[in-house]
């Protein structure tokens, strides 16, 4: 019998489990399904089991360290052998991840005032975008100084400035700022000297990729809204940087006319105006409901901003509906469409060494995947009107897959029991897990797991058991009253088109 058919046999009290948590949610109102809660749902043992995935997580953070200059490694292999380079990314996921293993009692006070202090010492000596303040892309973990030659290679690396890069590290900032009193002034200094409306193109309303300085070359623009960037947007128009219009600038999906048919397949929706802008709120139909997607369907680019912004609060007619479906969508994949047993598809490593992009490729834009596995298998329900689609592959077609812990963590706010049964899961059915926590991803027919630990995706868990355990933390850190005044209302005028939030129960309730 085949090792995935046999895992998946074994699996069925968990995926009978998960159909009773998604059937509440056809059942009840549909504010009431997947609750968003900082964690106040979970039980003793779940608190339990999330405090100790991030002591073991922490300890990779601390392996993966430089202990002179207090940044971490891009990435860390089983072994311990760190990557020399490091991104701001990184260095933000690491600042973040210090103030929630103290909140979580992993580490004392006088240890995170010591790593802390540490590390923006060293963001105060490296080199930076004089103009803009904002900083480069990558950098040696071991001197901060900036590279323009990949370590591994010596291939030219052109230095970059990017835009959600530095709202990431601009986040953890704000984070330190309101968390840290002994660093808080020189944390804040940094926060207030970057300048997001450098990255602003007023003739589309947008936030470049990112800009060369060498050459004054800036790639434009971030399209969606679904998308990791909403973290740039937010913190340029909290800070006054950006016009609070940039926020309605980018696609909820592109249009629905023959001339956008190329896109993974056709919106509904209808226009609306917020501050003078003319938005087409358009969402994709996929597995009995309708959902606002992102370029490649990646819990990434849906669920990372909602760990520092509540979404679904400031949100009720937009974001409130649209997570919660976004992870009934990557579950419904997982289990039902591909077949694959598991769940949770987003950036990773290729567990056979290398990286991609993973998603969902129903709820992405993008209309070549990305794929939920290595063998790039990808639906097309075509553009009625303009372009006909193929059928949906079977569950056998979808070889290969590969899930990654961190997409599941991400999913802890609106799902919490089936995230933990994912999580679960993975970890007793591959050997993904060790003393570092967990492997970057797994193929789940194969079982080859991953022989890495990048410091994004454990940050991302970090973050999420922080909020989830620790009454989030890193929300209030981040969304102080004077952010939330500026960021609330604009937020809160929008309404998405996508639903019903209801049909996220009936995807499993309706399995044979």
């Amino acid at each position: 019998m085949p090792a995935r058919r046999q895992r998946r046999l074994r699996r069925l009290p968990v995926f009978l489990s998960l159909i009773g948590l998604l059937a509440i949610g056809a059942t009840i109102a549909p504010s009431a399904w997947g609750a968003p809660s900082a964690g106040g749902s979970l039980t003793a043992a779940q608190r339990a089991t999330l405090l100790g995935y991030a002591k073991d997580t922490w300890a990779g953070f601390v392996a993966m360290t430089d202990e002179h200059t207090g940044l971490p490694a891009d990435s860390l292999k089983s072994d311990g052998t760190r990557s020399v380079q490091t991104s701001t990314t990184n260095i933000g996921a690491y600042l973040w991840s210090t103030v929630v293993a103290e909140r979580l009692g992993i580490i004392g006070h006088a240890e995170a005032v010591d790593r802390v202090e540490q590390t923006v010492g060293t963001l105060e000596t490296m080199e930076r975008h004089e103009a803009s303040g904002q900083f480069y892309n990558w950098y040696d973990h071991r001197t901060g100084a900036k590279l323009t030659a990949w370590p591994e290679t010596g291939a030219p690396l052109t230095p970059i400035l990017s835009s959600v890069d530095n709202g990431w590290l601009a986040a953890a900032l704000q984070v330190v700022s309101n968390t840290v009193p002994e660093v808080a002034a020189r944390a804040g200094a940094l926060y207030d000297s970057m300048d997001f409306g450098f990255y602003y193109r007023p003739a589309v309303n947008r936030i470049a990729f990112h800009v060369v300085p060498s050459t004054g070359e800036s790639p434009c623009c971030y399209d969606t809204i679904v998308s990791e960037s909403r973290i740039a947007s937010y913190i340029g128009i909290a800070k006054g940087e950006l016009p609070a219009k940039e926020y309605f600038g980018a696609w909820r999906t592109f249009p629905d006319t023959c001339d956008w048919s190329w896109q993974e397949t056709k919106p509904i929706g209808v226009n609306r105006t917020y501050l003078g802008v003319n938005v087409f709120e358009g969402a994709y139909p996929y597995a009995g409901f309708k959902v606002v997607p992102g370029w490649g369907g990646s819990m990434f680019e849906a669920l990372m901003p909602t760990l520092f912004v509540p979404e679904e609060k400031w949100g009720p007619r937009s974001w409130a509906v649209n997570h919660p479906l976004t992870v009934a969508a990557q579950i419904h994949h997982g289990l039902d469409e591909a077949g694959y047993g598991y769940w949770g598809f987003s950036p990773s490593n290729i567990p056979e060494g290398g990286y991609n992009a993973y998603g969902v490729d129903g709820i992405g834009m993008n209309p070549e995947g990305y794929p939920s596995n290595e063998d790039n298998t990808f639906v097309d329900a075509g553009f009625a009107g303009c372009r006909d689609g193929k059928p949906t592959p079977p569950p056998s077609a979808f070889t290969n897959g590969v899930v990654t812990a961190h997409a599941a963590f991400l999913a802890l706010r609106w799902a919490p029991d089936a995230a933990l049964a994912d999580l679960a899961a993975i970890k007793n059915d591959f050997a993904s897990y060790d003393r570092w926590g967990f492997r970057d991803s797994v193929n789940v027919d194969t079982g080859a797991v991953s022989n890495a630990y990048m410091s994004l995706d454990q940050g991302i868990e970090m973050a999420a058991i922080g909020n989830a355990v620790a009454d989030d933390v890193l929300r209030d850190a981040f969304a102080t009253k004077s952010v939330r005044k500026v960021l609330q209302p604009i937020i809160g005028m929008e309404t998405f088109g996508a639903g019903p939030r209801s049909a996220a129960g009936a995807i499993l309730q309706e399995r044979p």
